[in-house]
């Protein structure tokens, strides 16, 4: 494979970390938080990174300059806030004035500007449920795609888990394909699970502030009320449930919070979605399995190390980021980023043509699967 693309809405690049294993050329990027742009680059030196807003017409004048005939890819991931539901208590001119739900648009200038052959835009699950102001009315982003793009591309929707993908992460992502009819861009081939016992369970145990020597395996400092109630919380179980030792605040109140937060995960199972809050044992399913200790306590009353979390997130473990980055930053970006073998995966699907009803077939097959999945 050997094809130019552009990106959209890239944050700091962690979901194309492997796309130039593929072959996939990067010529210009659009990233609007400054921090995050320089962090693209640093990863992808041969990218030029338009540093800005969108919806700025400068902004597009400069991403549109570096379309050619020969990119053929664009790849988007942008913003999710749309509506997530329409009923009587909502107050449809407050959708209507909220500028974030036309960002979706910004792509479409973009599409229409290029001769793109394929074009994957991709975000959270809830994004193809998400309702769309367009044209006087609210819409999902496929069916407005379908509008305008149908005569041309072949549009195709579906929610893929990083867990069948070869990453030890439970981590669902919605993705739209559209590719030229003609063309074919099949979907990766479903693969066994890796649980946290394969992917992490061979690194050395560590405690709160210890550091193994071993390159990003160190454990952040946690808190020590927090630490204590963990080392009385099984293996699977959220230390919340103690009843004894349970999370407190300095003056000793107990910490209510969902059944999921304060959690140890298993081992025999991925790891949850590792999201922008994945540094904090308060949020959810963030802290480390353990193991029991001879006292009766468990062991790695902690979150993952970096290096455990790159492990999960099918990130490089020798990865080296610019020198001013934080754990909390690279912790961040990493909970907003597809996982980077799952992008490649999806990508390296892009394949040459063949006969036209056998797209067809595959197609329909692919939504009645889908019909399936959301009835259940």
């Amino acid at each position: 494979m050997n094809l130019k693309a552009i990106s959209l809405f890239s944050s700091a690049g962690i979901g194309e970390l492997l796309l130039k294993d593929i072959g996939i050329n990067v010529v210009a990027a659009n990233e609007l938080i400054p921090k995050r742009a320089e962090c693209y680059k640093y990863f992808n030196p041969d990218t030029v990174m338009i540093n800005g807003d969108i919806t700025l017409p400068e902004v597009k004048e400069e991403i549109k300059s570096y379309i050619s005939d020969d990119v053929k890819l664009l790849i988007a991931t942008p913003p999710c806030q749309g509506l997530s539901t329409l009923g009587k208590n909502k107050i449809q001119s407050h959708f209507e004035e909220d500028e974030r739900n036309y960002l979706i648009f910004d792509i479409f200038d973009i599409i229409e500007s290029g001769n793109f052959d394929y074009i994957l835009i991709e975000n959270v699950p809830k994004f193809l449920n998400m309702y769309f102001p367009y044209n006087g009315e609210y819409l999902h982003l496929e069916q407005i795609l379908n509008q305008r793009y149908s005569d041309s591309y072949i549009i195709d929707a579906a929610i893929l888990n990083a867990k069948d993908y070869g990453i030890a992460q439970t981590r669902p992502r919605a993705i739209i394909k559209m590719y030229k009819k003609g063309l074919n861009w099949g979907w990766p081939v479903l693969e066994s699970e890796i649980a946290l016992n394969e992917a992490i369970g061979h690194l050395p145990s560590l405690e709160s502030g210890e550091d193994s020597g071993i390159p990003w395996h160190y454990a952040k400092v946690e808190n020590d009320r927090a630490v204590l109630a963990l080392k009385h919380t099984p293996t699977g179980q959220s230390a919340l449930k103690n009843e004894v030792y349970y999370p407190k605040k300095e003056n000793g109140e107990r910490i209510l919070g969902f059944h999921n937060t304060f959690k140890r995960m298993v081992w025999d199972q991925p790891a949850h979605a590792r999201t922008t809050y994945c540094g904090s044992m308060s949020s959810h399913n963030n802290v480390h399995p353990g193991r029991i200790k001879p006292d009766g306590t468990y062991s790695d009353a902690r979150v993952l190390t970096l290096l455990e979390t790159f492990i999960v997130s099918s990130i490089p473990k020798d990865i080296a980021f610019p020198t001013w980055v934080t754990d909390n930053f690279i912790r961040t970006i990493i909970g907003e980023s597809i996982p980077p073998l799952m992008l490649m995966k999806i990508i390296r699907e892009i394949g040459p043509k063949f006969e036209e009803d056998k797209l067809a077939d595959d197609l329909q097959n692919r939504r009645e699967k889908m019909d399936t999945v959301q009835a259940y």
